[in-house]
């Protein structure tokens, strides 16, 4: 059955905004436990934007859902990993001047130094996965160099969709989502996990989840959005409802 990992990086993000203790992210990961989320998911970035080290620490001693580390493919990053052993650490690229990760990590151009950090992270037990755009040739080099998960980037699918008037049935969103799905399928036929992530939100997400064989999804950005209005635990659900029921009964695919 489909997971929810729920990204709770801008909860920390509105704590950095005046440097104070409040909202404390691990708090935020309890209320989304209670919500439903199977997992948590942060990025520590290199220049702590939001998530900090402290966080991270603190996640892994509290939290009792697993936790997914995104991160770069550095040393430090790797370390940190092998240290705090999140039950998953996910690749990712990263980008000084940009809001938020705009494009999956280019394995085929870094496959020697990325299959040693995924060896890395595999010797210390924990699951690795690759933020990955949906292109079959980035699918066979996360499988050269032993990633367990692909998270296929979920981005172009949900910009097309906004701009296409949220009409599932416009051809450049359905093609979109084909992607995506064909994705999905050499993911799987690789031996791997297929997870999809990115831009997500409660109107675009029923689609993605009704894929056949997805996973995990995981969504940050949408669900922090809402409970600003409703609290964490309800956006957690709601969004934990969508997923489920598109999943079990719907086929968008």
């Amino acid at each position: 059955m489909i997971e929810l990992g729920v990204n709770i990086d801008h909860v920390a993000t509105l704590r950095q905004a005046r440097r104070t203790w409040e909202p404390d992210p691990v708090w935020a990961a309890v209320e989304a436990h209670l919500g439903g989320a199977d997992g948590i998911t942060v990025h520590l970035r290199e220049d702590r934007r939001h998530i900090c080290d402290d966080d991270v620490r603190r996640l892994r001693e509290l939290t009792q859902v697993k936790l997914n580390l995104e991160m770069a493919a550095t040393d430090e990053m790797i370390g940190i990993a092998c240290r705090i052993k999140p039950e998953m650490a996910m690749l990712v690229p990263e980008g000084r001047q940009e809001i938020t990760t705009e494009g999956g990590i280019d394995i085929v151009a870094g496959e020697a130094r990325l299959r040693e950090c995924i060896a890395r992270l595999a010797d210390t037990g924990i699951v690795t996965s690759v933020f990955i755009d949906a292109d079959l040739a980035q699918i066979d080099a996360a499988a050269r160099i032993g990633a367990r998960v692909c998270e296929i980037h979920t981005g172009p699918y949900a910009h097309t969709f906004h701009a296409n008037g949220r009409d599932i049935d416009s051809p450049p969103v359905r093609a979109e989502l084909d992607r995506v799905r064909v994705a999905g399928e050499a993911v799987r036929a690789a031996g791997m996990r297929f997870n999809a992530g990115h831009a997500l939100n409660y109107y675009n997400v029923q689609p993605i989840a009704a894929l056949a064989g997805v996973r995990e999804l995981h969504i940050g950005h949408a669900i922090v959005s809402r409970a600003v209005f409703v609290g964490l635990r309800a956006a957690v659900s709601e969004m934990k409802r969508l997923m489920r029921e598109a999943n079990g009964f719907c086929d968008y695919a």
